[in-house]
């Protein structure tokens, strides 16, 4: 189990005997969800009164990878995380936890042994990836794989040097604090999407789809980049209900006009193109 700071006083935080609780030395003190998660993201740190994916996307997104639409990258993950052997990693933005239980699978499978956190600031996010853990512990004697907190990129309530590997996909990266957090010579394991990533979908529900120029995602003079893999496969959908998850999970929902997410309604099937960047930097000394 990681170590934990509180995120009210960046104190260490100290799991009860029982499991339910973190509380630190100044008094605050952090219950742990009947789900297994714990909130570590306190009211006067959030910028709205939900912040992160809302509820639905959570939800689209869960069934259409559920659906093994993004194996391949999922696969591609656990490759480029487990070639490195690494012993802890934290996953800042880990969604509903799709990635992370994939790459798990793989580690057992090579019998490497990782110790996990599970970031996200949606609560609706980590309430689904902690169920979803929970689901697969087969004994009450076993030990939780992941520890899920509910926390911002921005302050993540880890000790300084405390993770070998730092996955950010399709996230948020906030470059001090992952640098603060990676053990010196760690890695920072980032996904981003590429130039024709879903555009198909975005010829339907735009009246034009504008290019824009490529950038790393991370400052140059903080990051080194160590290795670029681009990762290109087509989608097949062919269902109706998976092409509307695919437009919920995104942030073109948001974006399209209401005539654009009509368009998109009335498809019965789609060939999209899955485009992504997978990216490994080091901090730079």
């Amino acid at each position: 189990m990681f170590t934990l700071n509180c995120p009210i006083c960046a104190q260490p935080l100290l799991c009860d005997n029982s499991h339910r609780s973190w509380r630190c030395d100044n008094g605050h003190s952090f219950d742990v969800a009947k789900q297994g998660y714990v909130n570590l993201l306190p009211v006067q740190n959030k910028r709205s009164k939900d912040p992160g994916d809302s509820k639905a996307m959570v939800q689209a997104r869960a069934e259409f990878l559920r659906a093994k639409y993004y194996q391949p990258l999922a696969d591609k993950i656990a490759q480029v995380v487990l070639n490195g052997k690494p012993q802890t990693l934290l996953d800042a933005g880990c969604g509903e936890g799709y990635y992370l239980r994939e790459l798990l699978a793989q580690a057992d499978l090579r019998q490497q042994s990782l110790n996990c956190v599970g970031l996200d600031i949606s609560k609706w996010a980590v309430l689904s990836a902690a169920k979803q853990a929970a689901a697969t512990l087969s004994a009450s004697t076993q030990e939780p794989r992941v520890t899920w907190l509910v926390a911002s990129n921005s302050q993540i309530p880890l000790p300084t040097d405390s993770v070998d590997t730092l996955l950010c996909l399709f996230g948020f990266p906030v470059s001090a604090e992952f640098k603060r957090v990676l053990k010196p010579g760690g890695r920072l394991i980032m996904v981003d999407p590429a130039s024709e990533h879903l555009l198909e979908l975005k010829q339907i529900i735009y009246p034009q789809v504008n290019s824009k120029p490529e950038q790393l995602p991370v400052p140059a003079d903080t990051w080194q980049l160590a290795d670029e893999q681009r990762l290109t496969f087509a989608l097949e959908i062919t269902e109706r209900e998976h092409i509307q998850h695919l437009l919920t999970m995104t942030p073109h929902l948001y974006r399209a006009s209401s005539e654009g997410r009509a368009r998109a309604a009335a498809l019965e099937h789609i060939t999209v193109t899955a485009d992504m960047w997978v990216r490994t930097f080091v901090s730079v000394d």
